[in-house]
């Protein structure tokens, strides 16, 4: 509760002076990250695709379920005991060949961050289902103009925010055309050297622009934010000369148990969770990322986690989470939950649908 309190009352702070703009602290990133507590996701909101509906922004926002967002309803969240809010955003999906972002997009992106922050929550602002992974293979040098002029734009408009923004490299990416993470080692140097390529790229470009970026925290991902991926030795931390980036990694583990209601060809739907080998693997992982990483000074951000699925009790669901976020927490890491609008929260009515179980969750980082 003391750590709640401390990183409320910096945040507020910073509102004060500063409005949804502010400065940035001595904090390290270690310290930064341990302040957020707990997390939880904005999910299938701005980070929307397809090709069924008329790319307009407000089509994007509500395209996968969600009603338009309102600040009622993040104050909601964060009335929760949240930290943190991670804000997934698909940046091309209304951009040009060349990634210019349309103006009413990035005010209704900068809308809702600045809800966020105002709302006591640090924002974590990403790429994410920008098809990155098809777009490199397929054109290295020129998508990667292209991904650097997407960041070079946002680092423009959020340049004079605070540190209770950070930027997160991008979502889920890897080069399956490259090499085949399943299959053996052949392809694995070239894929992880682009991958690695990437994430230097986007330091350089976001300690390179003004305001505050030089010194802002930064959450670097993963390689298909996997843990054996990221703790492999091809993947490479950027260099960073303000020495302020986490790691990113995604767990949702056991596969079987998290991801599908129904018995699929890789995999047989499972309904129980709490055996000594679930422990043994969750324990197994976490381990290794606090070995890895967070022993070694570099914060660790599981940017999603979550168990889904109608075939499950909810005893089940909540019991995995639960578990995930201690194990996460007990090793200073800042475990953030996926959540969309048919999850946890209930967004028409801006509360959560199971208030008992979030209080639960929350007081982990009491």
């Amino acid at each position: 509760m003391i750590k709640k309190i401390a990183a409320a009352l910096i945040a507020l702070l910073m509102l004060c002076s500063c409005g949804a703009k502010g400065t940035v602290s001595e904090r390290t990133t270690a310290e930064f990250v341990r302040d957020m507590g707990l997390g939880i996701n904005l999910g299938n909101t701005l980070d929307s695709t397809g090709t069924w509906f008329e790319k307009t922004v407000e089509n994007q926002e509500t395209a996968w379920g969600s009603p338009i967002i309102t600040k009622k309803m993040i104050d909601g969240y964060a009335a929760g005991g949240f930290g943190v809010m991670r804000l997934p955003v698909t940046w091309t999906l209304l951009a040009d060949e060349e990634g210019n972002i349309p103006k009413e997009f990035m005010d209704r992106v900068e809308e809702i961050v600045g809800w966020i922050i105002d709302s006591g929550m640090c924002c974590i602002l990403n790429t994410h289902h920008d098809d990155w992974s098809q777009k490199f293979t397929a054109d290295f040098d020129g998508t990667l103009e292209i991904y650097t002029n997407v960041w070079n734009q946002i680092c423009d408009r959020f340049a004079d925010y605070g540190e209770e923004l950070m930027f997160e490299s991008m979502n889920e990416v890897g080069f399956d055309d490259i090499w085949n993470q399943y299959g053996g080692p052949d392809g694995k140097a070239e894929a992880f050297d682009m991958f690695n390529r990437i994430n230097q790229t986007f330091v350089d470009t976001v300690r390179g622009s003004g305001g505050n970026n030089p010194e802002r925290h930064l959450l670097i991902a993963s390689y298909w934010t996997n843990i054996d991926h990221a703790c492999c030795d091809e993947f490479v931390m950027p260099t960073d000369p303000a020495g302020k980036c986490a790691i990113s990694v995604h767990y949702y583990t056991p596969s079987v148990l998290c991801l599908i209601d129904s018995d699929v060809d890789w995999g047989k739907a499972r309904t129980d969770w709490g055996t000594d080998a679930d422990y043994a693997e969750l324990n197994k992982y976490m381990d290794m990322m606090k070995e890895n990483f967070a022993d070694k000074g570099i914060p660790v951000i599981i940017g999603e986690y979550g168990c889904f699925g109608s075939n499950k009790s909810r005893e089940v669901i909540e019991q995995w989470t639960l578990d995930v976020a201690e194990a996460a927490y007990s090793r200073s890491m800042c475990p953030i939950l996926w959540d969309t609008s048919g999850d946890e929260f209930d967004r028409e009515n801006a509360v959560f649908r199971r208030p008992e179980f979030i209080a639960r969750l929350t007081s982990i980082a009491e």
